[in-house]
């Protein structure tokens, strides 16, 4: 990524190059950098509330025979890691979905980068493969949320032509969980 020597693991059984980066199997690589604090940031920095994934549920539904997501790790070699001895850097999660407008799309559920590797392209090469794979797969959108208190990440999204649908289209973006979900489901 970037020259820094960075590269992209996936969770996929392909294997390519691709300039400075090279894309790999990715295998068990995500559920381990969970114990390592990777994955998950948002949550440290007590942002979130509800459910949270674990290790298990990570391993479950992202390397099952019909995962639930998909993911990429950026990894730079042992010259370049972090003062605690990590290589893996950063990550995207993301899984396929469906647009009764617009037809296939990519969600990127996750995008991260580790503070002291912002700013050196390997935010770029996770969402440009997440792109890629996008277009490769016949998508026509690559959606994702930005939340309302991450203005250097949504400048970065911004700075990569992507745009806010929030005004223009008139969207909100609900959930639905916990005891709620369960008794929507009883209906």
């Amino acid at each position: 990524c970037n020259g820094d020597g960075c590269q992209l693991l996936l969770n996929s059984k392909e294997e390519e190059e691709e300039g400075n980066a090279a894309v790999q199997l990715c295998d068990h690589e995500l559920i381990t950098s969970t114990q390592h604090g990777l994955l998950n940031p948002c949550s440290q920095r007590g942002r979130l509330q509800g459910h949270r994934a674990h290790d298990h549920d990570l391993e479950q539904d992202g390397f099952s025979k019909n995962p639930f997501f998909h993911g990429i790790i950026a990894e730079v070699p042992e010259q370049h890691k972090t003062k605690e001895g990590h290589t893996k850097i950063g990550y995207a999660l993301y899984f396929y979905a469906y647009s009764s407008w617009s037809g296939r799309a990519i969600y990127m559920e996750d995008l991260y980068v580790m503070p002291e590797f912002r700013g050196k392209g390997v935010g770029k090469a996770l969402m440009s493969k997440v792109a890629q794979l996008g277009l490769a797969a016949g998508c026509h959108q690559l959606n994702f949320a930005v939340l309302d208190w991450n203005k250097p990440s949504m400048d970065f999204y911004l700075s990569q032509g992507c745009f806010d649908i929030t005004d223009t289209m008139g969207y909100h973006c609900l959930r639905c969980e916990g005891e709620a979900l369960k008794h929507l489901a009883q209906l």
